[in-house]
């Protein structure tokens, strides 16, 4: 099974009302497009027992994904993701899973940022889009 279709990687969301909540509604209906937006932050040292050539240590991993499609309101997912637009810091915190197509899951707190559920030109369904990046690393299951 070397190639599998990316439709096949499920994402989840939900409230967070403590650290062990967990992400049950699922992000996928009209949803076009997931971009991998994560962000590394890396340093460039040279040493002696080199020869003077910097290498790069990556310092931070910030995983993240840009969801795009149309908005439903009926949807519950969607639904979720609207109500967080006019909150401000914890109000955006959220439970974030990921299911990968080889069956690992990853899983933890994250902030839900650029969220738009309206606008787009006249003949177009009202937009949907939103980031979702977790704030620490998140958790992983590997597929048992």
């Amino acid at each position: 099974m070397a190639r599998q279709k990316n439709a096949l990687t499920k994402y989840f969301v939900g409230p967070l009302t403590d650290e062990k909540s967990t992400a049950t509604l699922q992000l996928a209906k009209w949803i076009k497009s997931v971009s991998d937006d994560s962000d590394e932050s890396t340093e460039d040292t040279a040493f002696y027992d080199g020869d003077g050539t910097p290498e790069s240590d990556v310092v931070s991993v910030k995983k993240s994904y840009s969801f795009e499609g149309m908005f439903d309101e009926t949807d519950e997912a969607m639904k979720f993701i609207a109500s967080l637009e006019l909150e401000v810091g914890e109000g955006r915190k959220i439970a974030f899973k990921q299911e990968r197509t080889n069956g690992d899951i990853l899983e933890g707190r994250a902030t839900v940022t650029e969220i738009k559920v309206t606008g787009g030109e006249a003949s177009e369904y009202a937009t949907f889009s939103c980031k979702i990046g977790w704030d620490t690393k998140p958790k992983v299951t590997p597929k048992p």
